[in-house]
């Protein structure tokens, strides 16, 4: 019996190095939440500022129409949209860091090793490509398609990314690329479909992994 049970030991502990070794196990589930949590209230601004100009509808068409060359982001959005989507993106991406920091130190793991390199590339891969590409449409004028090629390209670069860290965030990958192509026949209900992919969901998915892995390793402990 006690064989066994140290055979079962041996097994886990070498089934963890792999794990270390192969994946990025460090994401925190907080970080999802405080990242939704960052995106919503963000959203919450953004839907003030946005009725303060008549909605979403409203401001491509004065952009189209006021335009006579090629706007820039900037441009695109205003000032106070392009404030506030600045300050929300780094209120989430720095609490997303902090929580993963924290839960590093918990595995004692290095936060920044080859494992996490891949991840980053694999993550960075789909999110610069369609930035560049997310860029070329407000270009041209193509303002509706902006809001779903957001939603549909980070939820392709999670997907890319699964290899390298928990298998889970591909469902959270999924979910993000339909959410965007639905967007696609709702282009004037972006913002809610925005506040719904990057707050709720990722509050969703930060709680389901938070009880699946912290909450255990915390009562194991």
């Amino acid at each position: 019996m006690n064989e066994n049970l140290a055979t079962l030991n041996t097994i886990k502990d070498i089934r963890q190095m792999m794990e270390r070794s192969s994946r990025f196990i460090s994401l925190s589930g907080l970080s999802g939440v405080a990242a939704g949590i960052c995106a919503l209230i963000g959203a919450w601004f953004a839907n003030d500022a946005l009725n303060d100009i008549g909605g979403y509808h409203d401001i491509t068409n004065i952009v189209a129409s006021e335009s006579r060359y090629s706007p820039t982001l900037h441009q695109f959005l205003g000032e106070r949209l392009f404030i506030i989507a600045v300050l929300t993106f780094l209120a989430a991406f720095g609490s997303a860091f902090f929580f993963t920091w924290l839960r590093s130190l918990e595995n004692k793991q290095p936060i920044w090793d080859a494992t996490a390199k891949r991840l980053m590339i694999n993550v960075a891969i789909p999110l610069v490509t369609g930035g560049i590409f997310l860029l070329k449409l407000i270009d041209e004028g193509e303002f509706g398609l902006i809001a779903p090629g957001c939603l549909v390209f980070y939820g392709l670069s999670l997907v890319n990314a699964s290899k390298y860290t928990l298998g889970e965030i591909r469902y959270l990958g999924y979910c993000q690329i339909v959410l965007g192509l639905m967007n696609l026949r709702y282009e004037t209900y972006s913002l809610y479909f925005w506040a719904v992919g990057f707050g709720i969901l990722h509050i969703v998915y930060g709680l389901v992994m938070w009880w699946k892995y912290e909450r255990t390793d915390k009562k194991q402990a």
